[in-house]
């Protein structure tokens, strides 16, 4: 059984956003089955790496087009990107120097109470803007 599921309370309304979201979801899953497998270590370097990937893609992209339609809050919101991304590049440092297994279990409860309060909070407050813009 998941850790998480994507339900529709996560929904941006943003079909992109959507599936880059579902992606962090996936990834979360991933990590979860690999501990309970005994494999959290060893899977946490490859989450790691694409997490940090998914970040840099799906920020920079959420960020443009919240930039081209004019949306308000965008300082905000970017600088709670930014934070994000220091924390897994720290997560990811602390993996290299060889913190324990437990850094596994860390960082899945850390991604799953990121992602709902960022999607259900911050990302739900550009939603209606972007579709009122015609973005869907």
């Amino acid at each position: 059984m998941p850790l998480m599921e994507w339900t529709e309370r996560l929904s941006v309304g943003v079909a992109r956003f959507d599936d880059e979201h579902k992606k962090l979801v996936s990834l979360i899953n991933a990590l979860f089955e690999a501990v309970q497998a005994g494999r959290g270590r060893e899977a946490l370097g490859q989450t790691l790496d694409e997490l940090i990937a998914y970040t840099r893609n799906h920020f920079v992209g959420e960020e443009a087009a919240l930039k081209q339609y004019g949306y308000p809050d965008l300082e905000s919101h970017h600088k709670e990107h930014e934070a994000l991304t220091r924390q897994v590049i720290d997560i990811q440092r602390k993996y290299h120097a060889g913190a324990s297994a437990m850094l596994s279990m860390e960082v899945m409860t850390f991604l799953k109470n990121w992602l709902v309060r960022h999607i259900q909070g911050t990302d739900q407050k550009y939603s209606r803007f972007l579709n009122d813009k015609g973005l869907h």
